[in-house]
């Protein structure tokens, strides 16, 4: 994979920081995500589709015989050694409780840690919902795993990374974003079942066209609260069916079923949340089979129809998310352009034909800032393998 980094800039960053006895440090890296399509059904025990991309975390590591692990980024100012007895102790609100709620796990499994001199990189936008938080964290795990021969499969540091953000760091996350992480591959989707973690990595050819991914700059002070509101109400939408048809969790239901089934939900608002989850787990289906049929049109369709629905029934886009994906369908060459991650800012991700990239840029963006007064980012990322160590 090429990888838009230049590693020797980081060897001697990491040298400065720890000009120790020498000895190379070794260097991993674990990729951000794009989810494709299936947003929200994550928590549902859905299905989603994301693709690992090229943008995503560097971490470069090397042993000591000091009881003290050395955090350092190229991203953050703040810095932090912590002694090894107390690596169970959270930091505030900072940054190294991602990689510590992953060493944490790792502690808990019985596996005994050195020293480590830790550097830190990424290159995936923060606050963007393209999950910097989860490529940290994968970075972190098959670190780990390598360095003291760990032994643990991929979907096991995936499950991890997810344990270490729900319980270290306290962020509700489902297992996509680790997941995708972990086993994404060069080319190719990830079609995940949330409940079963069956997967399948299925091929994209998107011929003539790309993914652009389109950063509102809007900063997201409402998602968490927001988020643990939808997961509520998708319990409560649960409860309420059960009185009819015993089930554990929403995504149990077809569309057909939900629909002779919804009456028993007497909340409108909670109707309409576990319409959307529904309806876009078989979005999620019609999509992949769109894509083993190379029809991107009809995979563009999809995305659309996704973000109507989170707009309309989930309600967890906004006026800036919403004006992105307004102002991408008025592009000629522009098949489909959906929001992606929580909602409420972030990103929202568009496939565009090749030859409209800088029009679609220019002209987004344009129409964007004037309705918005924000000045949104662009990126044009490829689909990259997943989390590994690199040399």
């Amino acid at each position: 994979m090429n990888h838009p980094v230049n590693t020797a800039k980081l060897l001697e960053t990491f040298y400065q920081l720890y000009p120790g006895d020498g000895r190379s440090p070794e260097i991993y890296f674990a990729p951000g995500r794009v989810n494709l399509i299936g947003e929200h059904t994550d928590y549902n025990n859905g299905y989603v589709f994301p693709c690992a991309l090229t943008y995503g975390t560097y971490l470069l590591v090397r042993r000591t015989n000091r009881p003290v692990l050395h955090f350092a980024t190229t991203n953050f100012s703040f810095r932090k050694d912590i002694p090894l007895d107390q690596i169970g102790e959270k930091v505030g609100n900072e940054w190294v409780n991602y990689p510590l709620g992953v060493i944490n796990q790792f502690v808990q499994r019985g596996v005994v840690l050195n020293g480590m001199e830790m550097l830190f990189s990424g290159t995936v936008p923060n606050g963007a919902g393209l999950s910097s938080s989860a490529s940290i964290e994968m970075a972190m795990a098959v670190a780990i795993n390598e360095m003291y021969r760990a032994g643990f499969p991929m979907v096991e540091l995936a499950l991890i990374g997810q344990r270490a953000e729900n319980e270290f760091v306290g962020m509700n996350c489902g297992i996509m974003d680790q997941f995708a992480s972990g086993l994404g591959k060069e080319n190719a989707a990830l079609f995940l079942n949330c409940d079963t973690l069956q997967y399948e990595l299925v091929p994209i050819d998107l011929k003539e066209y790309r993914l652009v991914i389109s950063n509102t700059n809007k900063r997201r002070g409402l998602t968490d609260s927001k988020y643990n509101e939808r997961r509520s109400e998708c319990d409560r939408a649960v409860e309420y069916i059960s009185r009819k048809k015993k089930i554990e969790h929403l995504s149990q239901l077809s569309y057909q079923e939900f629909e002779s089934l919804q009456d028993a939900i007497p909340e409108p608002a909670v109707r309409q949340r576990a319409r959307h989850v529904i309806s876009e787990n078989q979005r999620v289906l019609e999509a992949v089979l769109a894509l083993k049929s190379g029809d991107l049109k009809q995979f563009g369709q999809l995305m659309n129809e996704s973000h109507n629905s989170l707009r309309d029934d989930y309600e967890v886009t906004g006026k800036e998310l919403d004006t992105l994906v307004r102002e991408a369908g008025k592009i000629e060459g522009v098949l489909g352009s959906r929001m992606t991650g929580a909602g409420f800012g972030g990103c929202t991700v568009s496939i565009v034909h090749k030859n409209m990239t800088d029009t679609f840029i220019r002209q987004v963006g344009k129409n964007y800032e004037k309705a918005t007064r924000l000045k949104p980012d662009f990126y044009l990322p490829d689909i990259g393998g997943g989390a590994g160590k690199l040399q």
